[in-house]
């Protein structure tokens, strides 16, 4: 039976922060989980796997700062430490001292620097997708990736975050719309599962491509050695990051990795599920 996903909201300096949560807080020994969702959607689309992960153990995963119903970073051009100050001020609100740390894509370089910054504070860490660009990529990225967007006076930024959303599921990078840069696979998502994600980014207009630039400014093959804690970095087979997987865990000192089941039916996401939570409660 799956976990009953819950919403709720804290308060921290910048506002009320948003996030879900499911599972039992008295799960043994197990430390709740914490999840960072990844740009440019917020927390919703990590529903259908903290429901799996929600059986065994407890689950928090807010709407990063500036994105979904939480509220923007202070800073103007916020870096991935900056969004993992704000992670520790979240956990305190809620009385957690510790938790493993779960990131995906831009969840995952925010994770780095929370383990880094503040070790204490992290079990073990889960990289679901992590970009390991090439200097020249991600200057690329930083120039085309993430515009910043504001309302329009005829309408066009919403057109703009559905062509985005769109996109992003069949070409990466999405602005590169040439059958080269087509995803191995790729099908047109169906627009009830467009309109999701589009909802969540015109929540964020004017903010979401500050998560995106910190990522894509994140010095990760510099930054990724210093992680101390037991790491699992991994990918879906569809995942368009998932050529950085082995990258990765050559960079982390107490790694493993592994290629994770896609996320397209349910016995998937039970699978993927299933390996997260046997890392976890590994030995």
């Amino acid at each position: 039976m799956s976990a009953r996903v819950d919403r709720a909201f804290t308060r921290i300096a910048e506002g009320q922060v948003h996030y879900r949560t499911c599972g039992d807080k008295s799960s043994g020994d197990r430390k709740p989980l914490y999840m960072i969702h990844a740009s440019p959607s917020s927390s919703v689309n990590l529903v259908p796997i903290m429901e799996v992960l929600g059986e065994t153990r407890r689950v928090i995963a807010p709407d990063t700062l500036g994105f979904g119903d939480s509220p923007p970073p202070t800073q103007d051009i916020p870096k991935a430490d900056d969004y993992a100050e704000s992670i520790v001020r979240v956990m305190d609100s809620l009385s957690l001292d510790q938790c493993d740390v779960y990131g995906s894509h831009t969840g995952a370089h925010i994770a780095c620097e929370f383990a880094i910054n503040y070790p204490d504070r992290v079990g073990r860490l889960v990289f679901d997708g992590i970009g390991m660009f090439s200097p020249e990529d991600k200057a690329d990225f930083l120039a085309n990736y993430a515009p910043e967007v504001h309302p329009d006076e005829f309408g066009k930024h919403l057109i703009w975050a559905w062509n985005f959303v769109r996109d992003q599921a069949l070409h990466f990078p999405y602005f590169k719309r040439t059958p080269e840069f087509r995803q191995a696979n790729a099908s047109m998502p169906t627009p009830d599962s467009i309109q999701r994600i589009v909802l969540e980014v015109l929540k964020g207009l004017t903010t979401y491509h500050k998560g995106y630039h910190a990522a894509f400014g994140h010095d990760d093959r510099a930054r990724l050695p210093l992680i101390t804690h037991r790491t699992l970095c991994t990918a879906s087979k569809d995942d368009p990051l998932v050529g950085g997987v082995e990258e990765a865990a050559s960079l982390v000192p107490n790694s493993e990795k592994a290629v994770l089941p896609n996320e397209r039916t349910p016995e998937d996401v039970a699978e993927k599920a299933l390996k997260i939570n046997a890392f976890l409660d590994s030995p």
